[in-house]
């Protein structure tokens, strides 16, 4: 019984052997082709003037009599007309100004390391490389904040727009807080819904620290550095005083360039009274004039397309299952060495 037990034990491992072998060879191949593949990337554009339009005949269809119908289709086929005679008159004159004032939507739906900045950061570039000064960007904002540095980033992604002389609004539905806020002040005019969560001017740091459970079980831990702070606060070391006071004094300072940054492009602020980590919903943060006007996003778009046209803009990437395969590998092994680096920046955030 013993021998057939070490037999089939001997089987079972080379079948597992030959299994790791073919998935090891399996995502070797696709790490291969993940190289040799660039991913493809697109702009997709919609028009949400025919979005809304679309509805609109969708509900007429149902609710008005044929006539009436008729009617509708005869005064949009003349307004038609009259837009295509105005459009050639134009390229005539060699005006290259748009008929209609325009609007480019842009979303941005945050997390704690801002990763919507990649896919930003390219609808920002595509939107400047047509827009004109008198065209506008709207901004729909999502988000709670996070990592000071990807929220930095994203902020000044938006001000990239201020500086050609872009007219920017923000929109927020739901909530722009911390590193959200520091993106909404760049707006030349904030918008947002009543009950919408905005401001939290302020930074949170918190790291665990395992010191004394490590010593009550006899582990000691080695920690070298070179600089007297390279690192202050640790996860498994014991901290001292001083390293508190100097983590703490980092959290203030990234707090003043937080209240600068929104000091100069919301000047109206009482930045002193409003940068206590509070927030505010949507009619107070009026009063606080932390916003300029109290709308949704919908309404807001509902509103500008009677006289504007409106373009929402968004960047794809399509990815393949190699793609897809690769980056779970890349994710796997890049964990770790994030985690470290985060730490070393004490998990602050905004």
């Amino acid at each position: 019984m013993s021998e057939f037990f070490f037999s089939y034990g001997l089987f079972a491992a080379k079948v597992i052997t030959v299994f790791i072998i073919l998935l090891v060879g399996i995502l070797g191949i696709a790490l291969l082709l993940a190289s040799r593949h660039k991913e493809t990337e697109s702009i997709e554009i919609e028009k949400i003037n025919d979005k809304f339009d679309s509805l609109k005949e969708a509900l007429e269809s149902e609710l008005l009599t044929k006539d009436e119908q008729k009617s509708l289709k005869k005064e949009r086929k003349k307004q038609e007309k009259e837009e295509e005679k105005l459009i050639k008159q134009r390229l005539k004159e060699g005006t290259t100004e748009p008929l209609k004032p325009r609007l480019f939507v842009l979303r941005f739906m945050g997390d704690m390391h801002a990763t919507g900045v990649d896919n930003l950061r390219e609808e920002i570039t595509a939107v400047l490389t047509v827009a004109k000064s008198s065209d506008e960007v709207l901004i729909i904002l999502d988000s709670a904040g996070g990592l000071v540095h990807s929220y930095g980033l994203a902020a000044s992604q938006l001000d990239r727009i201020r500086k050609r002389g872009i007219k920017l609004i923000v929109s927020i539905d739901l909530v722009a807080a911390s590193g959200g806020y520091l993106m909404a002040s760049v707006a030349n005019h904030i918008i947002a819904a009543p009950f919408a969560v905005v401001g939290s001017i302020g930074v949170l740091a918190q790291l665990p620290n395992f010191h004394r459970l490590l010593k009550k079980h006899n582990i000691d831990i080695e920690q070298h550095q070179a600089g007297e702070y390279k690192t202050t606060l640790t996860l498994l070391g014991e901290n001292t005083e001083k390293a508190r006071e100097k983590f703490r004094q980092e959290l203030e300072d990234t707090h003043v360039l937080f209240k600068q940054f929104v000091s100069v492009h919301r000047p109206i602020l009482n930045i002193d009274k409003l940068a206590t980590g509070e927030h505010w919903y949507g009619t107070q943060a009026l009063e606080l004039k932390l916003v300029d006007e109290l709308i949704t996003s919908d309404d807001y778009l509902l509103k500008r397309s009677e006289h504007d046209d409106i373009y929402e803009v968004n960047y794809i990437i399509n990815e393949t299952l190699s793609d897809k395969i690769s980056s779970l590998l890349e994710g796997l092994t890049g964990k770790l060495s994030k985690f470290i680096f985060e730490t070393k920046l004490f998990q602050s955030r905004l």
